[in-house]
């Protein structure tokens, strides 16, 4: 079992930037994807970036160039890093590890972007 905390969601300004943190209960090594989905009302969640084994890294193109993902293995936290934030990236930010034969998700942090 694993437990992810988001945090870091809030109200912004267009052109503004926003960091998002997750923090996981136990390693967050030897997964098969670990990243953040959004997913905006009346819409389905979707990618926004994301680690793959192998030392992949994939962005949603209509993040990539604004958004930036990183982890810290040894404190297990995952992060994102959002810069240049539109109105079109409202939505419930969830973070995400998958080992292939389970995947967690957290509850999820708002992150709402004012025009």
């Amino acid at each position: 079992q694993v437990e992810l905390v988001e945090s870091g969601g809030g109200l912004v300004q267009a052109g503004g930037s926003l960091g998002l943190a997750c923090a996981a209960s136990r390693s967050i090594d030897n997964f098969n994807y670990l990243g953040w989905y959004r997913q905006a009302p009346g819409k389905q969640r979707e990618l926004v970036a994301r680690f793959v084994l192998g030392g992949i890294t994939e962005y949603a193109d209509s993040v990539k160039g604004r958004c930036t993902i990183s982890r810290d293995n040894a404190n297990n936290i995952l992060y994102l890093q959002m810069n240049s934030l539109e109105p079109e990236d409202t939505a419930v930010y969830y973070c995400n590890i998958n080992y292939g034969w389970r995947e967690y998700w957290g509850q999820g942090t708002q992150v709402t972007v004012s025009s």
